[in-house]
């Protein structure tokens, strides 16, 4: 018992290691990196639009991380008209938590998901769930302003119950951001092989939509967020599974994610994702 609990710590500290070397190496293919001592923070490369960037541990860094050091950082991220935000893994950087809630930062937690390596195999990368087409977005696929857009509407109400939010907020939320170099960029990505967009697609729309980021043979899904009228439809799931098959035929061995709660964690579980850890990320107060 004692050896495999032993043998189990030590996978779990293995893969937390292999995280934090991809969590450093993703943002830089479209983010410049400045060296803050103990932590680095990443700048969105271009015009800023998309997703922001945030601060993170430096890989490798030995010592304490102070309230002064995270000051330092969000006085250059002011500076900058970027986000005043910091990611990191609870059990990886332990006193990062204390130094950056003395500078008056609200700490969000989120379960941390690794596929377990012996789940069944994904299914193929398409599919449906309740009667919507779910499938791998390539270059010109016409519903990829609307897999950009629905993400956004799906974090503007979290949780997993059905909300308000539906195609006239979707239509008009891709209206608002046409033109806004998203679409050619995501698709710039997608050439490259640095993302791969999936999308559960009805009326040529975009119901839910997510992505999942490879980076040799670890990969991150993000940004799986389903449309709130459209919610509890197992849409999630459905993209969540096609996305997995896409990394696994990319050769990827570790699959990870971060769950928004503990509801959606559980219907992660349920696709073979087990907790290792917790993600967590600091933000100003509302």
């Amino acid at each position: 018992m004692d050896e495999a609990h032993e043998a189990d710590k030590a996978d779990r500290r293995g893969t937390l290691a292999r995280l934090e070397r991809y969590y450093d190496a993703v943002p830089r293919s479209g983010a410049r990196a400045e060296d803050f001592g103990p932590l680095t923070l990443f700048v969105r490369e271009g015009d800023g639009a998309g997703w922001p960037y945030y601060a993170r541990p430096t890989p490798g860094h030995r010592g304490p991380v102070t309230a002064a050091d995270v000051d330092r950082v969000r006085a250059r991220q002011r500076e900058l008209a970027v986000p005043e935000s910091f990611e990191w893994v609870a059990e990886t950087t332990p006193g990062l938590r204390a130094a950056v809630e003395q500078t008056g930062l609200v700490v969000h937690e989120h379960p941390l998901m690794v596929l377990d390596p012996t789940a069944a195999a994904a299914p193929a990368a398409a599919g449906e769930a309740d009667g919507v087409a779910v499938r791998v977005l390539r270059p010109g696929d016409p519903a990829l302003p609307s897999a950009l857009a629905v993400p956004h509407l799906a974090f503007a109400a979290p949780g997993t119950g059905v909300g308000a939010a539906g195609a006239a907020e979707l239509a008009e939320l891709v209206r608002s951001q046409a033109g806004d170099g998203s679409v050619e960029r995501i698709t710039d990505r997608i050439r490259a092989g640095l993302t791969c967009l999936a999308a559960a697609v009805a009326d040529g729309a975009a119901l839910c939509a997510g992505q999942h980021q490879p980076v040799g043979d670890v990969s991150e899904i993000v940004g799986v967020g389903t449309l709130p009228s459209a919610r509890r439809r197992g849409l999630g799931q459905k993209v969540t599974e096609v996305l997995v098959a896409d990394a696994r035929s990319r050769g990827v061995e570790t699959v990870f994610l971060s769950a928004g709660d503990d509801d959606v964690a559980r219907m992660y579980a349920r696709l073979g994702f087990r907790r290792i850890g917790t993600a967590l990320i600091a933000e100003p107060a509302e």
